[in-house]
């Protein structure tokens, strides 16, 4: 993996970035602001399988593959702060009401 540090992330000398309001984008969303504030770029070697998962995602939310990486990021730590906490992790099918719990090793 190789990374590339970026700037302090202030917007002026020494001024301190804009703070958000209460009307934050939904968890995982990127904003203008995130994009311009990138503290950290990597190189990741994706297996074909996971190459094909990011295509077929670009493909169906038009998102680009730092936003999906952001938010697969963002929901994994999410999972697994749950995990961690005694919670288990569910799925519930609609039409039918069936719960699967899904586990994560």
């Amino acid at each position: 993996m190789i990374t590339a540090p970026r700037g302090k992330g202030t917007t002026e000398e020494g001024a301190a970035p804009p703070q958000r309001n209460n009307l934050q984008p939904p968890a995982g969303a990127t904003t203008p602001a995130d994009r311009a504030a990138v503290s950290e770029r990597i190189t990741v070697g994706l297996i074909p399988q996971a190459r094909e998962d990011l295509q077929r995602l670009q493909d169906q939310t038009s998102l680009s593959k730092t936003d999906l990486v952001n938010r697969a990021i963002a929901l994994y730590e999410f999972i697994e702060a749950q995990r961690s906490a005694g919670q288990e992790i569910l799925i519930r099918d609609k039409s039918t009401g069936e719960i699967q719990v899904i586990l994560l090793m």
